[in-house]
């Protein structure tokens, strides 16, 4: 018997994987989708330091006619909703990392994220107040 004869170690069954494995279930789904609306979070921000770039070098007017543009809007509203999704997957999943305890007893889970989005929509109406206001 010769070298080339012996099977490898790694050479065992290895069933072919199936590329849609997270549409089984719905958790794979939603934590699939979750990971992929991180590209949308990371537009946002580069979007928004462009805005702040623009802002600060004085071409405000160049970058509007950018944001005006149908296929900007229509990403950044995708962007807006993948963020929105984001976000509230996010705040859903802070129990089941943060314990937090009064008095020896574990606060329940919808104490947790109910704070959080309340939070979440306080500060929101806080900025939306000043941005439509238009800080007079």
């Amino acid at each position: 018997m010769t070298a080339g004869d012996r099977a490898t170690p790694g050479a065992a069954y290895r069933p072919r994987r199936d590329p849609l494995w997270f549409t089984r279930t719905r958790a794979y789904t939603l934590f699939v989708l979750r990971e992929l609306t991180s590209v949308f979070v990371a537009w946002s921000v580069v979007f928004t330091l462009m805005l702040a770039d623009a802002v600060l070098g004085g071409s405000l007017e160049t970058f509007a006619a950018l944001a005006a543009r149908p296929w900007m809007i229509a990403i950044n509203v995708v962007a807006l909703a993948a963020t929105t999704f984001h976000t509230i997957t996010f705040l859903n999943l802070a129990p089941k990392a943060t314990v937090v305890r009064l008095d020896g007893y574990r606060l329940p889970a919808w104490m947790i994220q109910g704070g959080n989005h309340s939070l979440w929509l306080v500060v929101s109406a806080v900025i939306a107040f000043f941005v439509l206001r238009g800080f007079q």
